[in-house]
């Protein structure tokens, strides 16, 4: 059920929205305008959550040691629980309510940030870190559901693409400004910063509406029946080829510079920079393009992301001791184009290829999609370095240091890369492929 704007200059209670029935006999009055800005505060610290701490990693591991399952567990603690708690939220949700969960999420984003920033060892880090991944899966599940139901049908797609970029943008700029605060308040007070955002999210969550429980409670937390629609799977697939292809890289790149090239967290931060600040002027370019030549379509966009994707991906077999970091940065810039230049197109594109009434869940879809495919992809990416690292030196304790970002074997770290990145490329590609084919799918349905 949408919410649909009441009389003017009125102000429904809680109350009253909780009497709002199916039948639609009472009418709510339109969201707070602080409504979405809460929104999306809170779910700005996701995606940072995840890109973000990976810069961290080398000075926790100097702080708390290195114990590999424990250290990889401050990213993939995260990521793990955010992917498997966001389908547990997605059904308490419905049965609790969306504001409720969404004020449940601040609440325990702000614990698991302040256990984090205060953990005397790894083991208490990762315990912060997975309740930070269920505050964030929480603030997902009721945050999206209420931009579903609580906006009226003309806005709806407008704000989910901004959910969209929102969640894109805190991943592209996490590493940045990871590396540019730890050398003034340390790792622990990046996780403290992570808290204050969500706490700023909490007091003003009172903006945030309480939407009507659904009569009939589903069966299933998302609704994954749009993926047979080839048009929404084909869109859909673009962010799952630019989590195996592009946030993996960007995310523990700060790790690999630090053990092929001694660089720290600040310098690794603003050389990030050369692949976020092509993502932040893609959109742009995309427009204008588009409306200088109406020929060019959104598939054309894609198709021309995933081949400079992929080309970026290949670039980056010139990282390496031996190679000065120069012949990266074409690569580097390659990437961040890969990703931003479809970026303003997925999620409209997405949502507009389904049913007016399955926006909402269009949306959710996508966005699971989107998450969860970067949660898996960057655990993974992580598990395969200190795999193959640890396959080449024979012994755990070095094995550990290097995988954490530990200078002075470069080389060894060279050759884990080179392995993952092989992977990599090939995962895209087929991902590419797959998104070519629903697309010919959609093409021919059409004829």
């Amino acid at each position: 059920m949408v919410v649909e704007p009441g009389v003017s200059g009125t102000t429904a209670s809680n109350e009253d929205l909780d009497r709002i029935g199916a039948g639609g006999a009472e009418r709510a009055a339109p969201p707070s305008r602080l409504a979405l800005p809460v929104i999306l505060l809170a779910v700005f610290v996701m995606p940072i959550g995840i890109s973000g701490t990976a810069v961290a990693l080398p000075g926790i591991a100097r702080d708390l040691g290195t114990n590999p399952t424990l250290l990889q567990g401050v990213v993939n603690g995260f990521n793990a629980a955010f992917a498997i708690f966001m389908l547990v939220w997605g059904v308490l949700s419905d049965r609790i309510g969306y504001k409720i969960t969404f004020v449940i999420g601040t609440a325990l984003m702000v614990a698991g940030s302040v256990i984090s920033a205060t953990a005397p060892s790894l083991l208490v880090l990762d315990v912060g870190r997975v309740i930070c991944g269920i505050a964030g899966a929480a603030i997902f599940a009721g945050g999206s559901a209420t931009l579903s139901r609580a906006f009226p049908p003309e806005v709806r797609g407008r704000n989910f693409a901004i959910f969209g970029s929102t969640l894109g943008l805190g991943g592209t700029v996490g590493p940045t400004l990871a590396g540019w605060l730890i050398p003034f308040i340390e790792w622990r007070g990046v996780f403290l910063l992570y808290g204050a955002v969500a706490a700023v999210a909490f007091c003003f969550s009172r903006h945030v509406p309480r939407v009507p429980r659904p009569e009939t409670l589903p069966a299933k937390a998302v609704d994954f029946s749009l993926l047979k629609n080839p048009v929404f799977l084909g869109f859909a697939l673009v962010p799952v080829a630019d989590a195996i292809g592009f946030m993996t890289i960007f995310t523990y790149l700060p790790v690999a510079l630090s053990a092929q090239h001694n660089m720290d967290a600040p310098t690794a931060g603003s050389l990030l920079l050369l692949m976020t600040v092509p993502i932040f002027i893609s959109p742009m370019l995309v427009a204008g393009i588009m409306r200088r030549f109406p020929s060019v379509t959104a598939m054309t966009v894609i198709y021309v992301s995933l081949a400079v994707l992929l080309i970026g991906d290949f670039g980056m077999f010139l990282l390496e001791p031996s190679i000065p970091l120069a012949w990266v940065i074409a690569p580097m810039i390659l990437l961040g184009f890969g990703w931003g230049l479809p970026a303003g197109l997925v999620d409209g594109a997405a949502i507009g290829a389904v049913p007016v009434e399955s926006s909402g869940t269009a949306a959710g879809v996508l966005n699971f999609l989107r998450l969860g495919s970067e949660a898996v992809a960057i655990g993974a990416y992580a598990a395969a370095i200190h795999w193959i690292i640890g396959g080449v030196v024979g012994d755990p304790a070095l094995a550990d240091r290097i995988s954490a970002g530990d200078a002075g074997n470069g080389n060894v770290y060279a050759v884990a890369f080179r392995s993952v990145l092989w992977v990599l490329i090939a995962l895209t590609a087929l991902t590419a492929i797959a998104i070519a084919i629903c697309h010919r799918r959609s093409s021919v349905v059409r004829s």
